[in-house]
């Protein structure tokens, strides 16, 4: 494992209960960082945080609701005076199912945590990060948010979304000590792979050159990186890791 440098940040990291944000968590704490878990699911967040030891903290948020991340904020900042970043990785996968056939709630849901809720965990960290004059945010998008993938429309746009709205928020904070990025996944396996029809996954699994799926390991390095002070001229950024299927 090669030596990240997180002595004395701390960072939030949305959906750190299970899967990508879990990772990500470890590989924080592993690089001498602290972190808050936020999570819906507050159970899990605080045996999440049991695993990860010394260093982590759990937060109950619904990311969907942004009067939960304005308190969310409230309840962190009264435990850590300052955070340094903050990792979007909540999300959800909806339905498996063409464009016309795609439940209107379930696009709403997908939509509403994906992007929403990723917008309102940004809206509220950024004048925090000002004020420090520094941060790293890194949002965590897909690569099917560039290739727009068939039977998956709902996650796909919310996706690309997440690219525009890094994109817009990196140039508009570009001339402070705030940095941020995304990266875009190919498939990598961890429980969203529950809300995913065999056959997709299958689909997925066909467009990666390397002919495996990425690890959660492999995404939290790149994102621990991200949320580094070594990362500091890029910004709005969109970072590959999809095993060569995606190389723009």
């Amino acid at each position: 494992m090669n030596q990240l440098d997180m002595a004395g940040r701390h960072a939030v990291i949305t959906g750190g209960a299970t899967g990508l944000g879990f990772a990500i968590a470890q590989r924080v704490l592993a690089s001498g960082g602290t972190v808050t878990v936020w999570d819906r699911d507050g159970a899990a967040a605080g045996k999440a945080c049991a695993k990860l030891g010394t260093g982590a903290s759990a937060v109950e948020v619904d990311v969907a609701k942004h009067a939960s991340v304005v308190d969310a904020v409230r309840q962190t900042l009264a435990r850590t005076p300052k955070v340094d970043a903050l990792v979007n990785s909540a999300g959800i996968a909806g339905p498996n199912a063409r464009t016309w056939d795609y439940p209107v709630d379930a696009w709403a849901d997908v939509m509403q945590i994906n992007l929403n809720g990723l917008f309102y965990c940004c809206r509220e960290w950024a004048p925090h990060m000002r004020a420090n004059n520094y941060g790293r945010i890194v949002n965590i998008a897909s690569v099917a948010g560039k290739d727009g993938n068939p039977n998956a429309s709902g996650y796909s746009a919310s996706k690309a979304a997440v690219m525009a709205l890094t994109k817009s928020l990196g140039k508009e904070l570009a001339d402070t000590g705030v940095r941020v990025n995304c990266v875009t996944p190919a498939a990598v396996k961890t429980a969203i792979f529950d809300q995913i029809t065999p056959e997709h996954i299958a689909f997925m699994l066909s467009k990666i050159p390397m002919g495996r799926f990425g690890t959660p390991e492999e995404v939290a390095a790149m994102v621990t990186w991200l949320c580094t002070e070594d990362c500091s001229f890029s910004t709005g950024a969109v970072f590959d890791l999809s095993g060569g299927r995606s190389t723009y």
